[in-house]
């Protein structure tokens, strides 16, 4: 851990990945996307008593778009926590500016069981509005993600950084996500929220063909780099 002394004050500016704040910091962060994982079940409501004698009317209850709306976030999330895991296991540290980074976008993560409310309840489900805040919530919380890598590169915290243009493809690659989701509030608005919702689905097919596009290119790009013959000095 490095510290920083000024006029008889210490302040912490680094936390090294063998300290105990390190560990302490993985910790919460891991404890935020489980309860936000948790929170997603409070957002189904059993059926009457009745529906439970057919299974048709338990579907049909309005349990089938709520079940519809923890499956996607939960998988949501799970993504989420599993890009926060890959990223962070690249650290080599914390600064107070990447804890900074990880708390905004927790924020944003654990506001998705709200948004979830909104496509799931069948009082609100088919309003535009409720596929639009969802949307939104779930761009602002990818921009957030890739913010935390960003920051940490900046902070020279990465133990393998990739060449800067390997960075340009896989945020391009990322940003292919908030594309779908944002796509889909205009489409809510004009054809209906279902509409808006099964646009979604989209990401089934978009997300492996850019990721396998990001992944040929970011190999390219650091094989070039590699083969690259070193910059030589001016006598």
């Amino acid at each position: 851990m490095s510290t920083a002394e000024g006029d008889g004050t210490r302040t912490t500016d680094r936390y090294d990945r063998d300290s105990v704040e390190f560990s302490r910091a993985i910790a919460f962060f891991d404890a935020a996307y489980a309860f936000a994982l948790t929170l997603l079940v409070v957002n189904i409501d059993p059926p009457p008593a009745a529906d439970w004698a057919n299974p048709v009317r338990w579907v049909t209850s309005g349990l089938g778009w709520q079940l519809f709306g923890f499956a996607v976030s939960f998988a949501v999330i799970a993504v989420f926590w599993r890009v926060n895991h890959r990223i962070g296991s690249e650290f080599t540290g914390f600064t107070s500016r990447t804890i900074t980074a990880n708390i905004v976008s927790l924020g944003l993560i654990v506001l998705i069981p709200f948004s979830t409310q909104g496509i799931s309840d069948p009082a609100t489900a088919d309003e535009p509005l409720a596929v639009a805040v969802y949307a939104v919530n779930i761009s602002l919380a990818v921009v957030a993600q890739s913010t935390i890598y960003l920051v940490a590169r900046g902070d020279g915290l990465l133990r393998h950084p990739l060449p800067r243009r390997a960075d340009t493809v896989t945020l391009i690659d990322t940003m292919s996500t908030p594309a779908v989701f944002l796509l889909s509030i205009p489409i809510a608005y004009v054809w209906g929220a279902e509409w808006g919702r099964w646009f979604w689905m989209l990401l089934i097919v978009v997300g492996p063909i850019s990721g396998r596009w990001a992944a040929r290119r970011v190999a390219r790009i650091v094989s070039e780099e590699r083969s690259a013959p070193p910059p030589t000095r001016a006598s």
